[in-house]
C-alpha cells in the first residue's frame, strides 16, 4: 500500500468513526478481524465481538471526530498517525496517536490496533463526573 492509497482509506475509513454509526464502521472490518486499543488492551476476535465493542464506544462518544495527519505505508496495510478531537463537556479533548492497520486479500481491516495516551481524556472524565455531582 502506498501512502496515497492510505490516506484514500482513511478518507472513507475515520469519517464512519462519528455519528454512533456502528453498522457503517463494521463494513470496513473482516469477519476474523483482530482489534485492541487502551480500552480493551487483550483486544477482541472477530466482527461479533467487534459489533458489541463498536456499539457500546461509539454511542458513548457520538460527536467525536477523527482525522488523518499521517499515513506510513506499511506491507499489506499502514500505520495511521491521527487526531481526535472528542467532546467532553463544555470542552474538546485532542488525542493524538496511531494505529496499525492491516488488510486481507479483500481490503478490509485484518488487524486494528489503536495506540494513544489517555491520561488527559481520564483526567477530563473525571472532572466532569466530580462537577455533575456537585
Amino acid at each position: 500500500m502506498n501512502t496515497q492509497e492510505a490516506q484514500g482509506f482513511a478518507g472513507k475509513w475515520l469519517p464512519a468513526w462519528t455519528g454512533n454509526r456502528p453498522e457503517e464502521l463494521l463494513e470496513f472490518y473482516a469477519e476474523d478481524v483482530f482489534y485492541l486499543d487502551p480500552g480493551i488492551p487483550s483486544g477482541v476476535k472477530g466482527k461479533a465481538e467487534l459489533r458489541t465493542y463498536f456499539v457500546k464506544l461509539l454511542a458513548q462518544n457520538p460527536d467525536w471526530v477523527w482525522t488523518q495527519i499521517e499515513a506510513i505505508p506499511l506491507e499489506g496495510g499502514f500505520l495511521n498517525k491521527w487526531l481526535a478531537k472528542i467532546p467532553m463537556g463544555d470542552k474538546v479533548v485532542e488525542c493524538i496517536g496511531v494505529c496499525l492497520v492491516q488488510f486481507n486479500e479483500k481490503r478490509e481491516i485484518q488487524r486494528n490496533e489503536v495506540y494513544f495516551d489517555r491520561s488527559r481524556l481520564l483526567a477530563e472524565i473525571q472532572a466532569l463526573q466530580a462537577t455533575r455531582k456537585t
